[in-house]
């Protein structure tokens, strides 16, 4: 595989239509739904990715990508690396292509995400989290072979991500703020890029783990920053060691703030959309609601992207439960 990689460039609305159009019979246009937390509570709105085919937004970039592959990028095959749900979405849109798919997948991921990615046909190749990390990086693993995805760095994935902040606007043109995790940038990225284009006055916020806040230090160092006291939580999907320098890029005109919040704050907010709206959230996906009750994006209204919903049970039982009110 070449090394040269494209460079960054904006992603265009009519690249983000064009990939609407492409996708649409992969993705489920998902609902926009407000939650009732109370008179003091900003006015927020859920976008359910948790409701996508593979119950995680990973779907929209993963089919836009693999739809663009070139016939011999096909036949030799794709593969990703993943903490899950990337790879559920990779494999998901290469079985529909009848492409042999391989994961690089994080060993510590929830049984419930590894148990989908072989259910769709995926071949996983389990490796500590730094070993993951510095595949992303190198965009190289000497035991898979293919046509490498990149589960964020990608433009054509991105631009797959980007169809969300079209629908957000359709459905919420009255939107004051987004908030969307950040894992490697590529939601954000995307989500932003349109926003911005629509509606240049809608803020868009990013949200992080206190235990994997390398965005926020970044935005606050003023460059791409490694997170030495990156600590391993239920929020495998968002929070990253680092900031990849291409994301920054990338983030950088489309992102006007970054927030932090605990895994307390996280717990509750998944929480709170159980029993309020009967949504079931991976912690990745609570985080958005959380940082909206901070009140730090503002009184709304606040769309707070719920990215997935790909979590054990019994563990999610477990996180609720533990909760405080």
């Amino acid at each position: 595989m070449s090394t040269t990689l494209e460079p960054v460039r904006p992603i265009e609305l009519a690249e983000i239509r064009a990939a609407g159009e492409r996708i649409a019979s992969t993705i489920v246009r998902t609902p926009l739904i407000r939650i009732e937390l109370g008179r003091d509570c900003p006015d927020i709105r859920l976008k359910l990715e948790n409701l996508q085919p593979i119950n995680a937004y990973k779907l929209r970039g993963a089919a836009n990508a693999v739809a663009l592959l070139s016939k011999s990028e096909r036949d030799c095959g794709v593969w990703t690396i993943s903490a899950g749900n990337a790879g559920q979405g990779v494999a998901y849109a290469a079985r529909a292509a009848d492409v042999p798919c391989t994961v690089v997948v994080v060993e510590t991921a929830p049984k419930s995400k590894l148990e989908r990615m072989k259910a769709l046909g995926a071949k996983l190749i389990p490796v500590p989290y730094d070993v993951a990390w510095n595949a992303l990086e190198e965009r190289s693993y000497p035991e898979a072979d293919g046509t490498f995805i990149h589960p964020f760095d990608d433009h054509n994935f991105i631009t797959g991500h980007a169809t969300m902040g079209v629908e957000i606007l359709e459905d919420a043109p009255d939107t004051a703020a987004v908030i969307a995790s950040i894992g490697g940038g590529g939601l954000i990225t995307g989500v932003g890029s349109a926003i911005k284009a629509l509606k240049p006055e809608t803020k868009v916020f990013g949200v992080e783990p206190e235990t994997a806040a390398s965005a926020a230090l970044s935005f606050k160092k003023g460059s791409p920053q490694v997170f030495t006291n990156w600590k391993a939580s239920f929020v495998d999907g968002a929070g990253g060691q680092s900031m990849f320098p291409r994301m920054w890029e990338r983030m950088k005109p489309v992102v006007d703030g970054y927030l932090v919040v605990t895994l307390e704050q996280t717990k509750k907010a998944m929480r709170q959309m159980a029993e309020k709206a009967r949504v079931i959230s991976e912690g990745a996906g609570a985080l958005p609601l959380a940082a909206a009750l901070t009140g730090r994006a503002g009184k709304g209204p606040i769309v707070a992207i719920v990215s997935g919903g790909n979590i054990d049970l019994n563990k999610f039982c477990e996180l609720i439960s533990q909760a405080e009110y």
